[in-house]
């Protein structure tokens, strides 16, 4: 009788806190099922802003060390998740840099992973997924969600590596990318606008680069038993994510909608037999061949 492989979730994220953000109730509710869950991280986010003004100091135009910082944030994200398998892409034999955004000064340096060689970093990538051999990938649509480069060359690389594993003997069965649908970021922006605050500057949702249409939505992970993990990781990312803003604050009452689900579009593969009913997959394993 054949013996049914583990099931195994590989996510491919730009920078620490990406992966909490997009898909922390997704982790950490796979990693209590006994999914095996591991995460690649493309760089250690170098050029991120600091939050927290005694670590003002660490940024990197001054001592440059965010990246030390980071890792333990991401460390600690990770351990709240549930999640024991992490590997920064290349290291310790490659470190691609955080590229900052489009047209800024250090978006030009040699050793920043928008700079990195396509295949090269691809073949790296294979190398994890060969080895770890996740029947599923989640990773950024092709704008890398707002268009930040990293995300963008995290896709690509995904998507590449994808492809080299599948030569060198290991098929992921299904593909996802993160999505935020347009009902579930309006929905938000009205709740902020209900207490006097706009929603990160923005005035309109036509104005949103990374909203897309429901339509695009073809599995809903439902993870709202799962919020406060999500939540502790987000705290565990301070330098980043300000948890004392409006909109975290909001979580009191608007936790289960807005971070206790998550959004992906199937680029690969077919859909299972467990959908909502809209039609949606409500498990990213539905149909997997184990």
């Amino acid at each position: 009788m054949k013996s049914a492989r583990p099931k195994r979730l590989l996510l491919v994220h730009a920078h620490p806190d990406d992966e909490t953000i997009n898909n922390g109730v997704t982790m950490a509710k796979y990693a209590d099922e006994g999914v095996e869950v591991a995460l690649v991280t493309c760089t250690r986010g170098e050029e991120g802003e600091i939050l927290v003004p005694e670590l003002a100091e660490a940024a990197s135009d001054k001592e440059d060390r965010l990246a030390e910082i980071r890792e333990q944030e991401l460390a600690n994200a990770l351990s709240s998740l549930g999640v024991r398998k992490h590997w920064f892409l290349g290291a310790p034999n490659i470190f691609y840099r955080d590229s900052g955004m489009m047209g800024m000064p250090q978006n030009s340096r040699d050793d920043v992973f928008w700079s990195a060689d396509l295949l090269e970093a691809s073949d790296v990538l294979s190398d994890y997924i060969v080895h770890f051999k996740p029947q599923v990938l989640i990773t950024y649509d092709e704008f890398g969600g707002y268009g930040h480069p990293d995300h963008i060359q995290a896709h690509r690389v995904a998507m590449k590596a994808s492809e080299i594993s599948a030569a060198r003997g290991w098929e992921i069965q299904k593909i996802y990318w993160n999505i935020l649908p347009r009902s579930v970021v309006q929905q938000g922006m009205d709740a902020m606008e209900a207490i006097g605050s706009d929603f990160f500057g923005f005035e309109s949702i036509d104005d949103l680069p990374f909203v897309k249409d429901d339509s695009l939505v073809s599995a809903v992970i439902d993870g709202s038993s799962f919020v406060e993990s999500k939540q502790e990781a987000m705290r565990a990312h301070r330098t980043q994510i300000a948890v004392d803003g409006p909109f975290f604050a909001l979580s009191n009452s608007l936790g289960m909608q807005v971070f206790g689900f998550e959004y992906y579009t199937r680029v690969k593969g077919a859909a299972g037999p467990d959908v909502d009913e809209h039609g949606r997959e409500r498990d990213l394993f539905s149909g997997i061949d184990l």
